[in-house]
């Protein structure tokens, strides 16, 4: 099975980013665009692995408290768009501790430069004779807790499931 860990989206941000896609839309941008209920943040994929509870078992052992993040910014990995956030030394913070519990429970994963980002839409396809923009509305939210996902191929797009999630310390 396919599994990634991630930090959901508020209504807030999903709805702010929704409104970012919507503007491409109308300017005759088409691709593969993020369905809402896939909005996420990565903290760490994993890839094909076949025993979720040891990865649930690694994510319990990543202890954090309530910590906000900022979504301000848009950009592109090449054919890959995304809103992005701004530097949070909590959210590196809680990154390198999921990562370490991977790492100490043997379980791999894709060990690139983690990015605070929301992937909005792959392989955009526009007039090359003008260049789309959108306007985004800088918007915060609150990390509460970290999810194990499967991710599916589904015959319309990947379907995503939790599998499991720790929630922050709130005392």
């Amino acid at each position: 099975m396919r599994l990634f860990i991630a930090a959901g989206l508020s209504s807030d941000v999903k709805r702010a980013v929704a409104n970012v896609q919507d503007q491409f839309r109308r300017q005759q941008v088409s691709g593969n665009f993020t369905p809402r209920e896939n909005l996420h943040i990565t903290l760490a994929f994993i890839g094909e692995y076949n025993d979720p509870e040891r990865v649930l078992e690694a994510l319990e052992s990543v202890s954090f408290y309530p910590f906000s993040i900022k979504m301000d910014r848009l950009g592109s990995f090449g054919d890959l768009w995304w809103t992005g956030f701004e530097d949070s030394r909590e959210l590196e913070s809680v990154v390198r501790r999921v990562r370490h519990a991977l790492s100490d429970a043997g379980i791999p994963f894709d060990n690139k430069k983690f990015r605070a980002h929301v992937t909005i839409l792959r392989k955009p396809q526009y007039y090359r004779g003008s260049i789309p923009h959108a306007q985004m509305e800088a918007v915060s939210m609150t990390v509460v807790s970290i999810s194990l996902m499967q991710s599916v191929r589904g015959k319309n797009g990947m379907i995503y499931t939790e599998l499991g999630k720790v929630n922050a310390n709130m005392e």
